[in-house]
């Protein structure tokens, strides 16, 4: 069972943990295979970062508790890829 495979966060979270941290803390959870953290906004008191996970039968709920714990905020999950392959986003003359 491939479960979720890869997983794209628009997360609010202080500026402490550094993003570093937040990305490290992630790539260490069992299920996840990479994480790539882009900072898009910055304010005096927060950050909005979009994360990338990727995985095997991730645990959602695991990687939202592990965001929350270090004072994250999900706002939307914005791509979410299940199922035994990954399936790239294909643009048609509609997304033009």
């Amino acid at each position: 069972m491939a479960g979720i495979r890869r997983l794209v966060l628009d997360v609010l979270k202080p500026h402490e943990p550094s993003n570093i941290i937040l990305a490290k803390v992630l790539s260490e959870l069992e299920f996840v295979d990479g994480v790539n953290l882009s900072l898009y906004e910055i304010d005096q008191n927060t950050e909005n970062v979009k994360i990338t996970i990727v995985g095997d039968n991730m645990d959602f709920e695991e990687i939202k508790r592990t965001i929350e714990r270090l004072g994250g905020v999900i706002h939307s999950v914005d791509e979410i890829v299940a199922g035994k392959k990954i399936v790239e986003t294909v643009m048609t003359e509609q997304d033009r």
